[in-house]
């Protein structure tokens, strides 16, 4: 049951989108994140944890950049959420982005899809 986007807001380089599928929380992320706004989406998916929805799924797809301070916000989520007893699954992830959990080997510790119908069918 998707009830249609529920909230967003920007900051400099990224925009972020909330909507509810479900028991889901979806959370687009588009355009940049790093260091100057790395709080936005913090702040977001904190939210949602703290709205009771423990099931996070971020939306990748428009994320054209993200560097080791994003990464840290997706993990500082993981933890929350799964304190909450539910977990992160990431979609969508540009090669650019996918790189960097490559590189640090963080995709071991998200469930990832290759896209968002994926990640919600999940």
């Amino acid at each position: 049951m998707d009830r249609g986007t529920v909230g967003s807001a920007s900051r400099g380089r990224l925009h972020v989108a909330i909507r509810h599928h479900g028991a889901s929380a979806v959370v687009t992320a588009a355009g940049e994140l790093d260091h100057h706004t790395a709080d936005l989406l913090r702040e977001s998916l904190e939210g949602c944890v703290d709205d009771g929805y423990a099931r996070l799924v971020v939306d990748c797809s428009p994320l054209e950049f993200m560097d080791s301070t994003g990464l840290n916000v997706l993990l500082g989520a993981r933890l929350k959420a799964e304190a909450a007893g539910g977990g992160v699954h990431l979609a969508g992830m540009q090669p650019v982005v996918a790189r960097v959990f490559e590189i640090t080997g963080a995709e071991a510790v998200f469930t990832v899809h290759d896209s968002l119908d994926a990640a919600l069918a999940d």
